[in-house]
């Protein structure tokens, strides 16, 4: 081992030349305190009393603290310590007069507390580093455990790896299986500092030795390349230089990693390509790879072999968690399909006000002005109006299906009845008609008949007329409408005549049920009905309750219980109001309204335009303050009724 000691300009080593030559010392002059650095050998700097002035405590203490060793010399008249030089900085202290050989025993006495001092100092760093390191994966990992989107910590896993071993450049590999049931390898993603413009275009590579990634999956042991040119040619995998060529790179340093599951199972491969002294530079030339680039060193080896342990579980749990998605969004579609087939009349409505209240979120999102320019919406919260929006209705399957189809006031056997009790009567009144001119030619004969037989025949026509006009009206009123139009006077003054039944007692031409379903106002439904489709909303939330919502979901089900309230506490169930009422359930209140309105697929009512529909909304809803006037805006000046609602 050689040494170094340190002197200043004042005192000369000439004396001791041999001894310091003979004991691998390398003597040196320094003049001021910044040179006072220790070596990467052990090192001592002798002080003596004209220098103490040049250099101050601080940078004495740096230099001891650094793993140096400092032996001050007395002064005249010094046989101790001067209180100046804090006797803790200090491996020895040599009073004047004193011989060579004491001078070198001292010196060698600095030696030996310069190596502990550096050891110490190295121990110390070496202490931080892994402090830092364990820091560092730490938060990755915590970064990494944030993370759902599955090509997000693909890409944090490579740039994180990349930065922490100051490689140039990187590349990401996931195992997956084929239609065959073959498991190969997917370039799934590549970062490259020097060229940061190059096109990625993904493909796949066989799962065996012959590749680099294949080797490290096949083998489940890294690969640490020092020179990817010069291969051993024992070896059994080739580097493809078919990119370096393209873009004129040169791959020189590389660590293959496999990252494993918590099973121990290969799910992918990380590659890293050429680390550099300087993370900043760029490799461009030759020079620059000679220059830059280095081995990776062992520890960086296990750093990135521990990291690539957490990159493998965050990579199972993003692809658990799109399963989780792809599963529940299956579950969702089948919710609605359930609906949609309990009751087809409203086929698409579900996704249609999913993706009007979507849109219109969005829309919230962008404004700059108005009462809910701070609102913005989070992914998270726009997939939670989503599905809402999907399962708002879902508690129609527990409605009647009879009630939940009805298209008109009658249903289809009772309107039935009533066309039988006009066949009827109609064909009493025929058989009425032929009797009345027999008898007239029983009793009188042949005289005056042509003129009974007229005034039969006009009284006749007349019967039918009316008749008819009674079935007529009742077609009619059994029309539904979605505005309380109309007056039904004639409807009741024709339900007071009778007719003579099979046993000649007086029948109403229409039954008081009758009537009643037939002078609805609104809609098809009466009030008991119309209790019962209201009650969708209570079993919509009832369900939706029993699910274990997630924490970004756990609020649909209150926002799909709300979609039939209003803000002037008129809706139903709870007649709830105001601020009440969650935005996302009142966007949601505005896009259901608007494409019950616009519809085709309603049988019980006739698809009005878009411009009626922002009307009926306006007149119906609005002026009434029912619905939210500012998110009315936003969806008319958005646009959101011209989307297609999905």
């Amino acid at each position: 081992m050689s040494y170094v000691l340190l002197h200043p300009p004042a005192w000369s080593p000439a004396p001791l030349a041999p001894a310091l030559e003979a004991a691998r010392v390398e003597a040196r002059t320094i003049h001021a305190a910044r040179e006072l650095v220790p070596n990467d050998r052990p090192t001592v700097f002798l002080l003596d009393p004209e220098s103490r002035a040049a250099f101050p405590l601080d940078a004495l203490r740096s230099f001891v603290d650094a793993g140096g060793a400092i032996v001050a010399l007395g002064g005249e008249g010094e046989r101790d310590v001067p209180e100046e030089l804090p006797t803790e900085l200090l491996a020895g202290f040599l009073p004047q007069p004193a011989g060579m050989r004491q001078l070198l025993v001292a010196i060698r006495a600095g030696y030996r507390e310069a190596a502990a001092r550096a050891e110490t100092a190295r121990a110390r760093a070496e202490a931080a580093l892994r402090s830092r390191e364990i820091g560092e994966l730490t938060r990755i990992g915590v970064a990494l455990g944030s993370e759902r989107e599955l090509e997000k910590v693909l890409r944090m896993i490579l740039e994180q790896a990349q930065r922490i071993t100051q490689s140039d450049g990187g590349s990401l590999y996931l195992v997956e299986t084929n239609e065959h049931g073959v498991k190969r390898l997917r370039f799934r993603l590549t970062v490259s500092f020097s060229l940061p413009d190059v096109p990625f275009v993904t493909f796949t590579i066989p799962l065996d030795r012959t590749s680099l990634a294949g080797y490290a999956a096949t083998t489940g042991e890294p690969l640490v390349i020092d020179d990817a040119y010069f291969l051993p040619p024992d070896v059994e995998y080739t580097i493809n230089r078919s990119f370096d060529e393209r873009y004129k790179y040169r791959t020189k340093s590389m660590l293959v990693i496999p990252m494993k599951d918590h099973k121990e199972d290969i799910i992918g491969v990380l590659q890293l390509i050429n680390r550099k002294r300087d993370f900043d530079a760029l490799l461009t030339t030759a020079e620059d790879v000679d220059r830059q680039v280095v081995p990776f060193s062992k520890r960086t080896v296990e750093l990135v072999t521990a990291m690539a342990g957490q990159a493998a579980v965050s990579i199972e749990n993003s692809r658990l968690y799109e399963d989780i998605e792809r599963l529940f969004e299956g579950f969702v579609q089948a919710a609605v399909t359930a609906i949609e087939q309990r009751d087809p009349t409203t086929f698409g409505h579900s996704g249609r006000v999913a993706g009007y209240t979507v849109n219109l979120a969005q829309v919230v999102d962008r404004a700059d002005t108005g009462p809910y320019r701070q609102i913005r919406f989070t992914p998270e919260q726009l997939r939670e109006i989503r599905y809402a929006g999907y399962l708002h209705d879902f508690g129609k399957v527990g409605v009647r299906e009879q009630v939940l189809v009805k298209a008109k006031k009658l249903y289809p056997p009772d309107l039935e009845m009533i066309r039988q009790r006009h066949a009827f009567i109609r064909r009493s009144l025929e058989s009425q008609h032929w009797r009345g001119r027999a008898e007239y030619l029983e009793t009188k004969g042949r005289d005056g008949y042509e003129a009974a037989l007229a005034a039969f025949q006009a009284a006749h026509t007349k019967d039918i007329a009316e008749l008819d006009r009674f079935l007529a009206v009742v077609l009619k009123a059994n029309e539904p409408t979605m505005l309380p139009e109309g007056s039904f006077e004639e409807l009741r003054a024709i339900a007071e005549h009778t007719y003579e039944g099979l046993a000649g007692d007086e029948q109403p031409l229409l039954t008081s049920d009758e009537v009643r379903f037939l002078t609805i106002r609104k809609g098809s439904l009466d009030e008991a009905e119309r209790l019962e489709i209201e009650s969708h909303v209570t079993h919509t939330y009832k369900f939706l309750q029993e699910i274990p919502w997630t924490r970004e979901l756990q609020q649909i089900p209150i926002i799909a219980y709300g979609h039939h309230e209003k803000l002037d506490g008129t809706g139903y169930p709870r007649q709830i109001s105001g601020e009440a009422i969650p935005i996302q359930t009142r966007m949601m209140t505005i896009s259901d309204i608007y494409d019950a309105l616009t519809a085709q697929d309603r049988p019980y009512k006739p698809a009005v335009t878009p411009q009626r529909a922002l009307d009926i909304l306006t007149q119906e809803f609005i002026k009434r303050g029912q619905l939210d006037t500012e998110l009315f805006r936003l969806f008319v000046e958005g646009k959101v009724f011209e989307t297609a609602g999905a």
